[in-house]
């Protein structure tokens, strides 16, 4: 195995810094990986080689004369497609933007090459960012590198594979949905949606947007919980008009072992029933904190109805997705829902609802999301972390059936469309709060499993703690045997 394409970040970044390998031949293995594996994967989309092998041979010279560029130093990395990177186009998947060449970086960008990263591509997305599996018209389909027969998650799918691939040493991924946690439970790797907020999203647009949307956070897909950190401490803070008003100051996580934890449990919900597998996880990992002596709970919920917060999560998400609506489609809503019956409880109704609210209907549901809020608040009073389900089964079969409403999935022998498994990455997206994923080994199918780990809001660095803990004891990312050459 070519343990250099699967190492993580942060050790890639000590050998660079070390001499034990360049920035240049650490890129130009990605390349070489990319160009015999991604025709099979078709995770990276966009390339910028000859800019980055510049970029590269300048961080080891700038080693030669003895100067760190930072955290990130000489370390060849991928982009989510949505992400601006100047002189390459931002599409979203959608043929419209094919021309839309972005004139600067994001903001996240910016910073992650101010620590020294080199960024030499951007990966694939499903259009428009809404869905669980990454596929489009422009760039095509991704693949899952455990089974290409398989999906890599949506919307940082491409992300995800290429991590799971070996073709990047770290990602940068975008959440509303389970964006960045439902492809790092389908690839086996790390990701972590992060407090709302606290990473700043100027640049991940498809337009000059500055306004923050709702919900809708950036944040990072790794090989490891320590890059998980490495980047909340390179990207996270205030943008340029809040500074110097307001500094990140996340709390670190000083306990010593998994049995300092007092863990709730939400293994299960019959909203969202997920797969034995799926739920078998959850459980184990909790089964650690017991077994080195923590508090566990599995019956403790925070103080809101589950229904009625998924509920507020549907209305709120695709009334903040609504604004990438073109004219003609936001009519043809408004059109529709004039000839809705009241009683329609369709999902093509509620997102006809969802995506023409009035800023007062908005205002409702967005006091009853407030309300779940100070709920999971009081609850994270009582336990440190709450584990649950990323997603209801493992990654499924391709599945690019236009009426999203017939693409379904099997769980436990039942057959549930697979867009009611937002229900899971709902309850932390909802309520702004932070969620890492961690992968937790294959399954009797080979197929990676990961399991949700969600805390109060703010408590970034404990999730990830949490994580790298967890990892010690079941063995974190486990490469794809067919790609390991």
């Amino acid at each position: 195995m070519d343990e250099l394409a699967f190492s993580d970040a942060s050790s890639l970044v000590r050998k660079i810094k070390s001499k034990e390998v360049s920035s240049v031949e650490l890129l130009e293995l990605y390349i070489a990986r990319i160009e015999k594996y991604n025709s099979d994967i078709n995770a990276v989309v966009i390339t910028q080689y000859d800019k980055a092998r510049i970029r590269a041979q300048a961080a080891d010279d700038a080693l030669a004369r003895g100067e760190d560029w930072g955290a990130l130093h000489g370390l060849p990395m991928t982009v989510k497609e949505s992400f601006n990177i100047e002189g390459l186009a931002t599409t979203w998947g959608d043929p419209a933007y094919s021309e839309n060449i972005a004139t600067e970086d994001a903001l996240a960008c910016q910073r992650l090459q101010a620590s020294g990263a080199i960024i030499f591509g951007k990966t694939n997305i499903p259009i428009h960012l809404a869905d669980f599996q990454s596929f489009n018209t422009l760039y095509g389909t991704t693949r899952n590198p455990y089974n290409l027969e398989c999906i890599p998650g949506g919307s940082s799918g491409g992300a995800a594979a290429a991590l799971a691939a070996g073709f990047t040493g770290l990602e940068m991924g975008s959440d509303i949905g389970g964006s960045i946690r439902n492809p790092a439970h389908y690839c086996g790797v790390f990701g972590h949606k992060p407090t709302w907020g606290i990473l700043p999203k100027r640049g991940h647009s498809l337009s000059d947007e500055v306004t923050e949307s709702d919900i809708s956070v950036i944040g990072p897909l790794a090989r490891s919980a320590e890059d998980l950190k490495l980047v909340m401490d390179i990207v996270g803070g205030a943008d340029e008009i809040h500074q110097p008003g307001w500094t990140l100051s996340l709390e670190e996580d000083k306990r010593s072992s998994l049995g300092d934890y007092k863990v709730g449990v939400w293994a299960n919900d019959k909203i969202a029933t997920v797969d034995a597998t799926a739920e078998e996880r959850v459980l184990n990992v909790a089964a650690l904190v017991a077994k080195a002596g923590g508090h566990v709970d599995y019956e403790a919920r925070p103080k809101f109805d589950a229904a009625a917060s998924q509920d507020r999560y549907t209305q709120l998400m695709h009334a903040a997705m609504s604004v990438e609506q073109s004219d003609e489609m936001f009519k043809a809503n408004l059109q529709r829902l004039k000839s809705l019956d009241v009683n329609d409880t369709s999902q093509m109704a509620a997102l006809t609802r969802a995506s023409t609210l009035y800023f007062k209907d908005w205002f409702a549901f967005n006091e009853e999301r407030n309300k779940v809020r100070w709920a999971w608040h009081a609850y994270f009073k009582d336990f440190d972390i709450l584990l649950a389900p990323v997603c209801m089964t493992h990654a499924f079969k391709h599945d690019h059936n236009p009426r999203l409403s017939q693409r379904m999935i099997d769980v436990n022998g039942k057959q549930v469309n697979y867009f009611s498994q937002v229900f899971w990455s709902g309850l932390a997206s909802v309520s702004y709060l932070p969620s890492t994923v961690i992968p937790t080994g294959l399954d009797k199918d080979g197929l990676p499993m990961g399991v949700q780990i969600i805390g109060r809001e703010m408590g970034d660095l404990k999730t990830i703690e949490f994580a790298r803990k967890i990892a010690k004891e079941l063995g974190g990312f486990v490469p794809p045997v067919n790609f390991q050459k």
